[in-house]
């Protein structure tokens, strides 16, 4: 699962369905042409869903699949991960300025 955003677009999808502006609200710097290809590989490989409205003006929601909830713990585990690093990181700066003092 290639791609730079694919992560984060992921996220918010767990966190509830979006609609492509939503997504590229939450995601900030991203291209729509990037934002779209990426979505639409993850919609390929089976881990978001589509679904488009027939109404006028178009409308389409993005959510996230069965399959797609399954990356649920790692992404969970990914953001512990980071959180005790940074802490640890924090920790390690903290020591170095506090020893050359």
């Amino acid at each position: 699962m290639g791609g730079k955003w694919k992560v984060l677009i992921i996220h918010f999808l767990l966190e509830d369905k979006k609609r492509f502006g939503e997504l590229a609200n939450c995601l900030g710097r991203i291209s729509p042409k990037t934002l779209s290809q990426q979505l639409r590989e993850l919609e390929e490989d089976g881990i978001i869903l589509r679904k488009d409205f027939a109404e006028i003006p178009p409308k389409v929601e993005y959510s996230i699949s069965t399959l797609g909830e399954t990356l649920s713990p790692i992404l969970h585990a990914m953001a512990d991960w980071g959180g005790a690093l940074e802490k640890r990181l924090k920790t390690t700066k903290r020591t170095l300025r506090t020893s050359s003092e």
